[in-house]
């Protein structure tokens, strides 16, 4: 339960369309539910302003099932991330309404249409091989209610791709950076606009790339003034960082 429909239901209340009982009906799986394996956090949306989301790779589908359901049943979204495939095509079959983003991994389903909010997110990758992570901070930014706008394979092998961008990157409020190999991407980005920049390693490359450690370091240790960093491959953080710096602007 949000802010909105947690004062539409006190209103509700003064004004006398719902009683005091059903009221607290409404309120009783407040601040956590518990389903033995799980205890459902139905007050995040309340302190957050998001939903409890939910990490599906390690979840079996009988446990995302009843997570699902569970949130739903309060009136909130679902968005499940590191969904597979095969993992998918179950939940699709139990979760009516359910969306799967092959691309992000991301298996969502929409009570209600999010809310937009205010602030345009720029996600940038520096080759193709990262898309399937920015796509997860892309999907997760619109079911914030964020406009997105993709700009991939710009990285630094080619600068002019990117420089190319320039005027489209200023013009945003917040850009997420997104790269493997040496991590140089969020550098250069930061040096060319004065939003917050927020770079995001991947686990592509080989050999001293270490399974990300390298762009990491690279990124950590920036010339670029402002430019903050989150773990490897985690495009569902730097959404939410984002979403956050932008909260106040909604």
């Amino acid at each position: 339960m949000d802010e909105a429909r947690l004062r539409e239901l006190l209103d509700a209340v003064a004004a006398g369309a719902v009683s005091s009982d059903d009221a607290t009906r409404a309120l009783r799986g407040l601040p956590y539910e518990d389903l033995g394996f799980a205890r459902i956090d139905h007050h995040r949306a309340l302190r957050q302003g998001v939903p409890e989301v939910v990490l599906g790779e390690p979840k079996t589908p009988a446990q995302i099932v009843a997570i699902a359901r569970a949130i739903v049943a309060r009136g909130d979204n679902l968005l499940v991330t590191r969904v597979s495939p095969d993992k998918a095509r179950a939940l699709l079959c139990e979760l009516d309404g359910a969306r799967y983003d092959e691309s992000s991994r991301i298996l969502s389903l929409e009570v209600s249409p999010p809310a937009a909010r205010a602030g345009t997110v720029a996600v940038v990758t520096a080759g193709t091989s990262d898309i399937p992570v920015a796509e997860e901070a892309a999907e997760v930014l619109r079911l914030i209610g964020h406009a997105v706008v993709r700009r991939y394979d710009c990285g630094v092998a080619g600068l002019h791709r990117l420089l190319d961008q320039r005027d489209t990157l200023a013009a945003c409020d917040v850009v997420i950076a997104i790269a493997g190999m040496e991590g140089a991407l969020p550098s250069v980005v930061g040096g060319l606009v004065a939003c917050p920049v927020i770079a995001v390693p991947t686990s592509v490359g080989y050999g001293a790339h270490l399974g990300g450690l390298a762009p990491m370091m690279t990124m950590l240790t920036t010339c670029s003034a402002g430019v903050v960093v989150v773990n490897i491959d985690n495009g569902f953080g730097a959404a939410i960082a984002a979403a956050r710096i932008l909260r106040g602007r909604s």
